[in-house]
């Protein structure tokens, strides 16, 4: 007789927690990094430190929406791994890509800092940011689609309206995401300004969670 292997799933969510909380430590980490002590003797020219320190307003404004943006997307981790109830191999490996368009956020963050002030090239770096703030969104949408379909991972006791709630929700993150994206290939500013928008209404906390009326005596006896 022969014996079926089942999916192999994961009681806990602990130790994919515990690695993801330790990759935006880094990720965000190598943000400030990527501001530079300025150099008050360059090109045979004398600054003044206060000088060269305002010049780097760019690396400023890029540093804090990219450290913001991480950060909310560790804030959303942890709301919505506690409706997760497990996990398998699949899950475990669009969280590693989730992570992966998370770490490669300081690079496009170092582009913006660095090339805001060119007018030839700052439309090229604004859509480089705007590409490496969609990548995340689409990878947790990825996520959070193969966990919630048929409850195959999520809380079984979520309510259905407040499940289809969070997908039209990330879907929406994704649209205005993309809109960004493509906007900066006309006017980079506005495209800055819908990111930082973005970022903002994100601040606001996350919807609680709604769970499936339990019925009452009367109705288990029916």
């Amino acid at each position: 007789m022969e014996q079926r292997e089942e999916p192999q799933e994961e009681l806990s969510t602990q130790r994919i927690e515990a690695f993801s909380d330790g990759v935006f430590a880094i990720a965000i980490t190598l943000l400030i990094l990527e501001i530079k002590i300025p150099h008050l003797h360059e090109g045979g020219e004398t600054r003044r430190l206060a000088s060269a320190l305002y010049l780097l307003w760019p690396a400023y404004g890029a540093y804090i929406l990219s450290f913001v943006t991480v950060g909310i997307y560790w804030a959303n981790h942890n709301f919505v791994f506690k409706l997760y109830q497990r996990t398998d191999h699949v899950f475990n490996l669009l969280n590693v890509l989730f992570l992966m368009c998370v770490s490669f956020l300081p690079f496009p963050t170092a582009v913006l800092a660095e090339y805001l002030t060119e007018p030839e090239e700052k439309h090229t770096a604004v859509s480089l940011y705007a590409f490496g703030l969609l990548l995340p969104a689409v990878a947790w949408l990825m996520m959070w689609l193969y966990a919630s379909y048929r409850y195959r991972l999520i809380e079984r006791r979520l309510d259905p309206g407040f499940v289809q709630l969070l997908t039209w929700q990330y879907l929406f993150s994704i649209s205005l995401y993309l809109g960004a994206w493509l906007v900066s290939f006309w006017n980079g500013p506005i495209s800055l300004a819908l990111m930082i928008v973005l970022t903002l209404l994100y601040l606001l906390p996350p919807k609680k969670p709604v769970y499936r009326r339990a019925p009452s005596a009367e109705e288990r006896m029916n």
